[in-house]
């Protein structure tokens, strides 16, 4: 995982570079308001149904066909309802040119990007993590040589151009890996008694998922219902550094969490040995990558351009947040291979709501430096909490 992702390092960086230099810093902000918008309900595409998959087809590989199908099922249903209620209700949320892009976005992510990322768990479920990893590099590689043809054409490349370009991305490669599933293990079967039998848990498996997406990403849309395309191009452009930084926390993360479910089934004080061990390390790598983002966050607006010469700042206030993830991340999906996932669940609703309030308090008055003082509370918190809970477990 970590050599796939550092590959996948490479070419994101790549691709965020000619991005930004593509679009600017506005028409980047204005993409990135309709794409944060739609992460916050991204999770809620599919009910959990891939944590499902690596839950029980990897103690009983039979359950496969019955869970694959689970995982169409409740993609394609839920992603095309949530993708029809967020172009609903974005134009009361979000400014004008970011809600224009919210249906295209919202199909590309909740429907294709979403079945993508359940194939990717369906291998990290029989932890053919080199697979996982190459479904990956798939699509940042797709995506980079998108932004090579755009910067080829005569006329200036705009966000709506970007996000038609993106929702084929998606679509291609959900195609091609659902493809390849079917052929590496077989056809699925459905059962949609399955569904409902597991829908509360793939519930709490979704409100996680949909919590973390408000911690990280709220900002981002207060920024854009706030107008401030400007400030959401910078801080935004900061934060997908920052998430490049946190690619080794990612991997770790990645390759621990079936070894979880498995240790679960010794007892709790097994996978809290290998959580607590994992995530001081995981926290030592985040601190060494914090380190280096901080010096070299200069040189942003000589490669992306003037524009985001204030990307530099917001790295640098942003760049502690590798080390915190290396704690939270590792223990909270520790927690979620003990089975308590409700416990998990509740500690980052209380993060939402944590990072809400301050962004509400702090964003009208400072912009994105409100906004990265919220991210740092907040992800500063949560490693606290989730690593005081693991040890009290």
């Amino acid at each position: 995982m970590l050599v796939g992702q550092g590959t996948n390092f490479v070419l994101q960086a790549m691709y965020f570079i000619l991005l930004a230099r593509l679009l600017g810093v506005k028409e980047y902000g204005i993409f990135a308001g309709a794409l944060a918008f739609t992460s916050i309900a991204t999770p809620y595409s599919g009910f959990g149904s891939g944590i499902l998959f690596i839950r029980y087809v990897n103690i009983q590989s039979s359950n496969y066909a019955a869970y694959l199908g689970n995982i169409l099922f409740s993609t394609l249903s839920s992603g095309s309802l949530i993708a029809a209620v967020l172009y609903l209700i974005a134009p009361h949320l979000l400014n004008s040119a970011s809600a224009s892009l919210v249906l295209l976005v919202a199909f590309g992510e909740c429907v294709f990007r979403q079945l993508v990322a359940c194939v990717s768990q369906i291998f990290q479920a029989f932890e053919q993590l080199s697979v996982t990893a190459t479904i990956t590099l798939l699509i940042s590689s797709l995506r980079l040589i998108a932004v090579i043809f755009l910067s080829v054409l005569p006329d200036h490349a705009t966000a709506r151009l970007w996000t038609i370009s993106s929702l084929i991305i998606n679509f291609v490669v959900a195609l091609g890996c659902l493809a390849f599933v079917v052929l590496r293990f077989g056809f699925p079967r459905f059962v949609p008694r399955l569904f409902i039998d597991r829908l509360e848990e793939g519930f709490t498996y979704s409100l996680a998922g949909s919590t973390q997406s408000i911690y990280n990403d709220i900002d981002k849309t207060m920024l854009s219902h706030y107008g401030m395309n400007v400030a959401n191009g910078i801080y935004t452009m900061a934060y997908r550094i920052i998430d490049i930084a946190s690619i080794p926390i990612s991997a770790i993360d990645a390759a621990a969490l079936p070894r979880y479910f498995t240790r679960s089934k010794e007892g709790i004080g097994t996978v809290r040995q290998l959580a607590s061990k994992l995530a001081i390390r995981a926290g030592a790598i985040g601190a060494v990558m914090a380190a280096c983002t901080f010096i070299m966050a200069p040189v942003i607006p000589h490669i992306i351009g003037q524009g985001f010469r204030q990307s530099v700042y917001a790295v640098r206030w942003l760049c502690i947040i590798p080390a915190f993830r290396g704690f939270h991340q590792l223990t909270g999906s520790a927690i979620t291979g003990m089975g308590l996932q409700r416990h998990r669940t509740t500690i980052q609703i209380g993060a939402a709501a944590l990072n809400f309030a301050l962004n509400l308090w702090l964003i009208p008055h400072y912009g994105w430096l409100g906004a990265a003082w919220a991210s740092l509370g907040t992800d500063g918190a949560l490693a606290v909490v989730n690593f005081s809970l693991l040890l009290c477990l």
